[in-house]
């Protein structure tokens, strides 16, 4: 009897297999959502491009548009480095940390830190700091990857 309860384990086991191998994701894009935060007797807005993955780094185009005070509006360039560990990290439903930083329309750079809580395998939250001059701004949104 204890023969063929041995031998049903193992039939078991190997009907398992092995726990799936993880992967960096064939992620080449991801959209994220405009977002607005508050700022003392105003709002602003950030309007991020298409980013656009070079190895471990996703950069895009951006607006930031501060309402009521139009001349503090400003547009540019943001790249985020998020290592391929780190979005294997995000595909198994894992909140990651990711840095980068920005280079606004008159060269003035910005430091930029975040977290993303995925809610599926290419889509989640995402909060987002800017440090701008002395402030920091700290916009939540939504993002979605597409694959290559």
């Amino acid at each position: 009897m204890v023969l063929p309860m041995r031998l049903l384990a193992l039939l078991c086991l190997s009907l398992l297999g092995s726990p799936p191998a993880w992967s960096a994701p064939d992620w080449e894009r991801v959209n994220v959502a405009p977002m607005k935060t508050s700022i003392y007797v105003g709002s602003v807005r950030l309007l991020p491009g298409e980013f656009a993955r070079t190895g471990d780094t996703f950069a895009a185009t951006y607006e930031a548009k501060v309402f009521p005070w139009a001349f503090w509006n400003e547009s540019g360039r943001i790249r985020l480095q998020v290592p391929a560990t780190e979005l294997e990290r995000l595909a198994r439903g894992e909140v990651i940390d990711f840095t980068g930083e920005a280079e606004n329309h008159k060269g003035k750079p910005r430091r930029v830190t975040g977290r993303a809580y995925p809610e599926g395998a290419a889509t989640g939250k995402i909060k987002v700091r800017i440090a701008v001059d002395d402030i920091e701004l700290i916009f939540n949104g939504r993002y979605e990857f597409s694959p290559r």
